[in-house]
């Protein structure tokens, strides 16, 4: 309800015409807030914090810690990674995939169609030689696949930095892309802290 004030209007002349009313807002009690509303407000709150997290972490980004060395010397025994789960994977990203229940990670070397050779230490990708900064020789010794391999639809092939441990592609063949977990963005060392 608007509280009026009768005001009255004035002629030229000063002789009162007519009763006007300005309506002006009331002012309204501040409500008192209670131990509840506090309570709920913090509760739908963290509810909302909590949902958000759950979206950026199962579909957005992910959280890993390396258990091995397959990635060294960029990713390390114990070095906690932050992948980002959306986008594609090209040659030379580093990538967190499962396999066999476990997390690891890998370079990609290539992507589907293509067509990978190891020869002589030596690595190409559709017949061209790939630019590698790789401390360690490839080698295809103990693989269990046979070379040329061409990567399957939807699949990636995997190769690990330190190359002497071949429990990647070389031995597994191509990784589906649906067990990988995302292109590594963040590296936190997390030894002597």
């Amino acid at each position: 309800m608007i509280n009026t004030y009768p005001t009255k209007e004035r002629d030229a002349m000063g002789d009162s015409v007519s009763e006007v009313t300005n309506p002006t807002p009331p002012k309204k009690p501040k409500k008192k807030r209670t131990a509840k509303s506090y309570a709920i407000s913090f509760f739908i709150k963290a509810a909302i914090t909590a949902i958000a997290l759950w979206v950026l972490l199962y579909w957005i980004a992910g959280v890993f810690v390396c258990h091995n060395n397959s990635a060294y010397p960029m990713i390390k025994d114990g070095d906690l990674c932050i992948t980002y789960r959306l986008g594609k994977f090209v040659q030379g990203d580093v990538i967190a995939y499962k396999l066999n229940g476990e997390i690891r990670f890998g370079r990609v070397i290539a992507a589907e169609g293509d067509s990978v050779d190891i020869r002589s230490d030596y690595v190409t990708v559709n017949g061209y030689g790939i630019f590698e900064d790789t401390l360690y020789p490839t080698t295809s010794e103990g693989a269990s696949i046979t070379f040329p391999y061409t990567v399957s639809e939807n699949c990636v092939f995997v190769l690990n930095d330190y190359r002497s441990d071949i429990s990647d592609s070389r031995t597994f063949g191509a990784i589906g892309l649906d067990d990988v977990q995302g292109k590594v963005v963040f590296v936190m060392r997390r030894r002597g802290i």
